[in-house]
């Protein structure tokens, strides 16, 4: 596709580095397109379009904040380590649950602040802050849209048992409330003005805030074993009009508030996404082998309707399985494929059970939710949602955020493009202008100037390349490789690492969408840097690939000339490899590979131990078959 770029060139020191060696910058502005060509990287091609989601939920304090009652100050530097540590581990968007309980995390004026922010209902943060435009702007920052999640029915659980606020629909609304076993209290979806009620309740969101998104969970009519019985019969009578089944009745009233939302949103903000993330088996039976709750008629959730009528952006059924067994991962993943009817399926991933602090049952293992991301690849569907946050951020999760950080998200990712939306481009950006301290880069630019025809902004995409002369911009914008950065700033440093080579640089404005901008005025500036002598630090990286399946590589650095070995040892300690065996090694930075395939050794975690004179370094490993 099209796109503006920027090219900074910059001559850095060479490994291994006697150093000093002058930093200098040459910019410019050209228009170029670009094609799908292939990777010149000899590894495989990471798309440079994918969903890649963590839910935040706030409802019982799950993920932020950490407990209710914490000062905005605290609320708030939850908020940007999270977000800091999800952006780190390549997420671009989160669903940010704004409504558990009929209740608010942001100001409005039509449901009271949600209890847990501050332990009371009602209360709002003090001092006070929006948490809805704070998230809004640090996400944005970050290159994460931010998808609004609401649980549409959702009042009471009897679990927590706090004083409601007199503005809460509870109190307010008696006469639309549906109680069931004394335990949960909803929203009763069989009446008109229920439905009303939170339609508006989302228009005034997607009125007043900057979502990128609007996204439902899982509770429609109550989970087993709180099922619906004859508690909504009253309901039934009135409304039933002239339905004779009252089965029937109530998932026509779910249906009936997705479409009003739908047909709401396409009136008043057709940008934002709408998607819902249904319970992830939608009738016991389908696909052949499958058994378990049925979505469409246990909770009246028919997610396949949805799709057939047209009325979601995306959808993120709950597939919280493994593969095999009778709710296969692997036979449920292909089949919603199937019924997407040209919209996109981004499956839920049930991350929460690989830590023994998020659940108690058998986890699962270091390979099976990498695995099931590799498999939505292999079956092109083009993205993957995880529950929770902190299970990517906090909880260790048999390794998971760093499987992401040097495997699966290695490289930056742009949302998929929405065919059915606006695919007209933002203009391109201008005016760009770069600073250098050593070898940190400063870029920075002015946003495209509206013109009529082109929409704003979202998002800029930055990319660079590592090479002598000027490259192939076809190739480098099309290689996600090269796509260093994706932010909602007008500025980015960069730390590209010190070589003989020069590095340039390409930035392209993104719309909502992800449709990236195509021309720029010509324009060039050079500026020289400052000399400067940096020395190699010690250290040993992660190992990439991680999970991984032949071999998987380790780079080091090394400070001064020195004896060092790396060996690889299992969860015995016993030594299965011997890696580097030097007596004296030169200052330098340095790779070594081990291939498990050909050690023999079994599926499982390993640990790469280096030694460097009296220092130890450890690096565990995952080798799957």
């Amino acid at each position: 596709m099209p796109g503006a770029l920027f090219f900074l060139h910059a001559a850095h020191l060479a490994t291994p580095r006697p150093m000093k060696r002058a930093l200098r910058i040459l910019l410019s502005f050209l228009v170029c397109s670009s094609a799908a060509l292939p990777s010149a990287r000899g590894q495989a091609l990471l798309p440079k379009h994918e969903f890649r989601g963590a839910w935040i939920a706030t409802v019982s304090n799950l993920d932020w904040p950490s407990s209710r009652g914490l000062s905005t100050a605290q609320q708030q530097a939850e908020m940007i380590a999270m977000l800091d540590g999800l952006q780190a581990a390549g997420i671009n968007v989160v669903m940010f649950q704004i409504r558990p309980e009929s209740d608010a995390l942001y100001e409005s004026s039509l449901e009271p602040w949600s209890y847990f922010l501050s332990g009371m209902q009602g209360v709002a943060p003090s001092p006070y802050y929006d948490p809805l435009t704070f998230t809004l702007d640090e996400a944005h920052k970050r290159g994460i849209e931010v998808h609004a999640w609401f649980n549409p029915y959702r009042v009471w659980m009897s679990a927590r048992n706090y004083v409601r606020d007199p503005s809460h629909v509870l109190i307010s609304k008696p006469d639309w409330m549906l109680t069931v076993n004394n335990t949960i209290t909803v929203l009763d979806p069989g009446i008109p003005d229920v439905r009303a009620w939170v339609i508006d309740v989302i228009r005034d969101v997607v009125s007043r805030y900057d979502v990128d998104g609007i996204h439902f969970d899982d509770y429609f009519y109550p989970y087993p074993p709180n099922s619906v019985t004859n508690e909504d019969w009253g309901t039934y009578a009135t409304y039933k009009g002239s339905f004779t089944n009252v089965d029937i009745w109530r998932t026509y009233n779910v249906n009936m508030l997705v479409r009003g939302v739908w047909e709401m949103m396409q009136a008043e903000a057709p940008d934002v996404k709408f998607g819902i993330s249904p319970f992830g088996i939608w009738k016991s039976g389908t696909p052949p082998g499958v058994v378990g709750l049925s979505g469409a008629t246990d909770l009246h959730a028919d997610a396949v309707n949805w799709m057939a009528q047209g009325w979601l952006d995306y959808l993120t059924p709950q597939l919280y399985w493994a593969f095999g067994g009778s709710q296969d991962y692997g036979s449920l993943a292909p089949w919603w494929a199937e019924q997407m009817n040209g919209r996109h399926l981004y499956p839920g991933h049930g991350l929460y059970r690989s830590d023994p602090s998020t659940y108690s049952g058998t986890l699962f293992s270091s390979s099976e939710i990498p695995n099931q991301v590799r498999f939505n690849r292999d079956h092109d569907i083009p993205g993957s949602v995880f529950f929770w946050a902190e299970n990517i951020t906090g909880y260790w999760s048999k390794g998971f955020a760093d499987t992401l950080k040097t495997d699966l998200y290695r490289h930056q990712a742009l949302t998929p493009i929405m065919p059915w939306k606006d695919l007209r481009s933002p203009g391109a950006p201008t005016d760009l202008l770069a600073s250098n301290v050593e070898t940190e880069v400063t870029l920075s630019w002015t946003p495209p100037v509206p013109d009529g025809w082109s929409v704003a902004p979202r998002f800029y995409s930055v990319y660079r390349f590592h090479g002598v002369g000027e490259p192939d911009w076809q190739a480098v914008v099309s290689d996600p490789a090269n796509l260093v950065a994706v932010t909602g700033d007008t500025t980015w440093v960069d730390h590209p690492g010190d070589s003989d080579d020069p590095y340039w640089y390409a930035v392209h404005a993104v719309s909502a969408n992800s449709v990236e901008s195509d021309t720029a005025p010509a324009a060039s500036v050079l500026a020289t840097g400052i000399e400067t002598d940096l020395p190699v630090a010690f250290r040993m990286d992660a190992a990439f690939p991680n999970p991984f399946r032949g071999s998987t590589t380790v780079r080091y650095g090394l400070p001064r000339a020195g004896s060092v070995t790396i060996a690889v040892h299992d969860a015995l300690g016993r030594q299965v490899a011997l890696l580097v065996d030097e007596a004296v090694q030169p200052s330098a930075e340095y790779e070594v590979s081990w291939d498990a395939a050909a050690s023999g050794v079994s599926t499982g975690t390993y640990f790469v131990v280096m030694r460097f004179d009296a220092q130890v370094r450890s690096r565990p490993v995952a080798f799957v078959r």
